[in-house]
């Protein structure tokens, strides 16, 4: 049954959906199978992908009106795509009794064709949010190593905390990304340091190097690996992929050596 990771910082401009959709094509060029959800209403993921308008979005499919629809974007690689009416499911969803158990009930019947359910968390602690926390067995946190950053952060942990004793009892930090860094910076590094004193070994050893291919790549609707395979991009989520997998599948796999 595959894993379901949310990307989340309530701060934009972090790298967080950069940061999903190349963490998907690096997973599948590993051999996964992955599902991208936009739950963000500014559907950055659907726009940067060049998915084209289908008739079925997560915002048909939270309002109960449909099941979920992926979108087979390549081999390996299906999404779920967003609207800017997603804007209004929160309001819309209100009353609904269970309104934080929609996204989880949706991914039910297709948890068994994916190896890995990957969330685009929108920038923002509401319904959405929770939906997607109280569904996932990891949170991905990806942090720009400046100062600002570093703003929040214990917020994003509380919040976290509080889904994981009220809604979703497995859910845990999985890891936490540094992004847009850049090693000749003191500032950078010094940053780096506090977010490793605060979340010790949960934060990833790959580092995502500042670099201007990942910043093209979504004007061409590509990931990292079809724009420029050879970029610091590329490698440094081919690292992080292979960080995330070792994290996830080896534990499991010491548990059936062991038995």
């Amino acid at each position: 049954m595959g894993k379901v990771i949310s990307l989340l910082n309530h701060k934009g401009g972090v790298g967080k959906t950069t940061s999903v959709i190349n963490i998907g094509a690096g997973l599948a060029q590993l051999g996964r199978k992955v599902l991208l959800v936009d739950l963000d209403p500014q559907a950055n993921l659907t726009v940067s992908l060049g998915i084209p308008r289908q008739p079925v979005t997560i915002y048909e499919c939270m309002r109960g009106e449909s099941e979920l629809e992926p979108y087979q974007l390549k081999e390996n690689v299906d999404v779920i795509m967003s609207t800017l009416d997603l804007s209004g499911a929160e309001l819309e969803l209100i009353n609904e009794a269970g309104r934080e158990y929609i996204l989880r009930e949706l991914f039910e019947p297709v948890k068994e064709e994916y190896d890995y359910i990957i969330i685009d968390c929108p920038p923002s602690l509401g319904l959405l949010t929770l939906n997607a926390l109280a569904a996932s067995d990891y949170v991905y946190i990806p942090l720009q190593t400046e100062f600002l950053a570093l703003q929040g952060l214990a917020k994003i942990k509380q919040v976290i905390d509080k889904v994981k004793f009220r809604l979703n009892r497995k859910l845990d930090i999985g890891g936490v990304i540094g992004t847009m860094y850049d090693g000749r910076k003191i500032l950078n590094r010094d940053v780096m340091e506090t977010i490793k004193k605060y979340f010790g070994e949960k934060v990833f050893d790959t580092l995502i190097r500042d670099n201007v291919a990942l910043a093209e790549a979504p004007s061409q609707r590509k990931d990292i690996f079809e724009y420029n395979p050879n970029s610091l991009g590329a490698e440094d989520y081919m690292n992080l992929c292979k960080e995330i997998i070792q994290r996830v599948e080896t534990p499991v796999n010491a548990d059936v050596s062991e038995s």
